[in-house]
């Protein structure tokens, strides 16, 4: 008895469900993924790329996509929001940035969202563990740019990192490098997060999140008139981030805050 071409294919795994569809690979998920994540939909992105795991869970390139597609789904709850679900998604993060690194200790991508993971996921952990947990990400982010010079989101870690470090007390940082033994602290400074954050925009100018990032270090240092240029071009540019509505609000915000003011020391 003839089979019919659809059973011949179904057997042949040509075709997948009711529909009739062409099977799809993990490359095929990826593509969508990557699509998804161009449009700024990190909840379709992150189907595609883990049904791309569910055929290949070696797939280096699909985690480290599914970890930075659940950050771009964690980011959208501020971190001064209670929210599980948020707090899972870095956690998950983290865990998939783990395993691409593992799959390829030489990929630039895996290192930079192990770094980003990383810091994401402090987050919601103690000041101490935050603390333990800082010079994974001063490392991790590092190793990237040595595997990939031109890796903007590198180092734009690395000028967050710096800052975020001076940003605390006095105290906390006495406590961190005396009891917890974070001597990586004495790293930090202000003029490295500049340094860093600047070699970013340079990299992708066209990064809102980048010019933000800058502006806000500048306002800490009282270069307001630096920091008005940057938060301009934010509220300029194209949006090239599923948090771009986020960003230029609070580039407004900045905008307002800082008005009239002169830099420190004219």
């Amino acid at each position: 008895m003839k089979r019919p071409v659809r059973s011949i294919l179904l057997a042949a795994g040509l075709l997948a469900g009711p529909a009739g569809a062409l099977a799809q690979t993990a490359e095929d998920h990826i593509r969508l993924g990557v699509a998804a994540h161009d449009a700024f939909d990190p909840v379709a992105e992150l189907r595609e790329i883990e049904a791309a795991l569910a055929i290949d869970s070696l797939s280096y390139v699909a985690n480290w996509r599914a970890s930075e597609a659940l950050m771009d789904i964690g980011k959208q709850t501020p971190d001064s929001v209670p929210s599980p679900e948020r707090d899972s998604a870095y956690a998950r993060a983290e865990v998939y940035a783990r395993r691409a690194v593992a799959l390829d200790s030489m990929g630039a991508d895996g290192h930079y969202v192990l770094a980003a993971a990383i810091g994401r996921a402090s987050l919601t952990k103690s000041k101490k563990e935050r603390v333990r947990r800082a010079s994974e990400i001063r490392a991790e982010a590092l190793r990237a740019i040595a595997l990939d010079s031109n890796y903007d989101k590198a180092y734009h870690v690395l000028g967050r990192w710096n800052a975020e470090i001076m940003r605390l007390s006095g105290l906390t940082r006495f406590f961190a490098k005396t009891f917890l033994g974070a001597k990586i602290f004495h790293a930090a400074s202000w003029d490295s997060a500049v340094v860093y954050m600047d070699k970013a925009v340079a990299l992708a100018p066209q990064s809102l999140y980048h010019h933000l990032d800058l502006a806000e270090i500048l306002i800490d240092l009282g270069r307001y008139r630096e920091a008005r240029i940057h938060l301009n071009q934010v509220l300029t540019l194209s949006p090239d981030d599923v948090m771009a509505p986020t960003y230029k609000a609070r580039a407004e915000f900045l905008l307002h805050d800082i008005e009239g003011k002169e830099d420190r020391g004219d």
